[in-house]
């Protein structure tokens, strides 16, 4: 299903071949985590600016409308009119850091709506079977999301469970692959690697769920509140461990500075709520640096948002507009921004694949990161 192109140190170029359609690597994964684009933007937006790949999340869907919902609609493909590949996030993150009262246990969590208070159980099996009921194309496996920093000892049995998760949840989705009213029978199921910023631990953890022989692994609990460098370290030292013929997952990563220094360390795939959520708030990211709306001094500039650009937004309003759209509070303002943001981290990874693919990636990232990182 994974094949790797070509390989630019620790930099890897891949094709990742799902029932949905190819992703081609490096990849930026755009987060519709309640299934749709926060900014109102719809599926046929997506396409438009170059995304391959649409994420959402199990917790907020099985909260609502309901995975089951989802399952009698046909499935997330068909409910969102979006018929390209699906990672579904297993829910872990979002029961541990949204859940105020939660109970873990060996056979899962026991914790409270952050909706309406109601008590909700999920373990391993029941993340594969909301999963299944949404029909994603990527399964991702229930983890337990430690705080950072954490205890060593608490970090070490935290990984552990999640190796014992993991096991659970690739036997129950293999199960539920081979029923009759399966949506997705071709479900994939990609594993997470934990234990904090303990070196042994992320190695340990990751040699054993290597021997599971996933579709494909991600690095886990990172972007929490650790340094950059205390990141870039961990995805440098559990790399080696990593299965050459699988694709790589960083999970909730990041600026697009994080992006280049990521794949530049070996990693595929990447997803962050960042682009979406800085453009709704008038942050956004150029070829030139990053941009702040609200400054004065594009109250009467023509120019688009970056003249390097080609999306929609870029190719049809000005700086001045869009400004004024945010200071008038129009609901516009955050579309037109969002798809600019968005569109601009995939054009980035395009830009990646391109460099990759003629061996000149390490020009064209030192080219840039300084560039990208700063702001306007």
């Amino acid at each position: 299903m994974f094949t790797l192109i070509k390989q630019y140190h620790a930099a890897r170029r891949g094709r990742f071949e799902t029932v949905h359609g190819v992703i081609e690597t490096p990849v930026f994964m755009n987060v519709g985590t309640a299934a749709a684009i926060k900014g109102a933007l719809t599926a046929l937006d997506l396409e438009e600016i170059g995304c391959q790949v649409e994420l959402s999340n199990t917790y907020h869907l099985h909260l609502r409308p309901g995975d089951e919902v989802v399952r009698d609609m046909g499935g997330l493909h068909r409910f969102m009119n979006w018929h390209r590949p699906i990672l579904t996030d297993s829910g872990g993150f979002q029961v541990f850091s949204l859940a105020k009262l939660r109970n873990i246990k060996e056979e899962g969590v026991y914790f409270s709506s952050h909706i309406d208070g109601r008590k909700i159980f999920m373990g391993p099996e029941e993340s594969m079977q909301i999963q299944s009921n949404l029909g994603s194309t990527i399964a991702m496996a229930f983890d337990e999301c430690i705080e950072n920093p954490c205890e060593k000892e608490y970090a070490r049995d935290s990984s552990m469970r999640t190796v014992r998760w993991l096991t659970r949840c690739k036997e129950e989705l293999t199960r539920l692959n081979t029923l009759e009213d399966t949506i997705n029978p071709h479900q994939m199921l990609f594993g997470i690697n934990q234990g904090g910023t303990y070196d042994d631990l992320r190695i340990e953890q990751m040699q054993r769920i290597a021997e599971l022989e996933l579709d494909g692994y991600a690095i886990g609990g990172l972007a929490v509140g650790e340094t950059t460098e205390e990141m870039y370290h961990v995805i440098e030292t559990v790399e080696p461990y990593m299965p050459q013929n699988k694709p790589r997952y960083l999970m909730g990563v990041g600026t697009p500075v994080n992006i280049l220094e990521a794949v530049e360390r070996g990693i595929d795939f990447f997803d962050c709520v960042m682009p979406s959520r800085n453009a709704r708030h008038g942050t956004i990211f150029t070829s030139q640096g990053i941009m702040n709306m609200w400054n004065v001094k594009y109250e009467r500039d023509p120019a688009p948002l970056d003249v390097n650009c080609d999306c929609p937004t870029c190719r049809n309003f000005s700086r001045a507009y869009i400004r004024h759209l945010f200071k008038a509070k129009e609901m516009l303002a955050m579309r037109l921004a969002v798809i600019h943001n968005l569109y601009f981290y995939n054009h980035l990874m395009l830009q990646i694949r391109e460099a990759l693919d003629q061996d000149r990636f390490s020009s064209f990232k030192n080219s840039c990161v300084d560039i990208l990182g700063r702001r306007i």
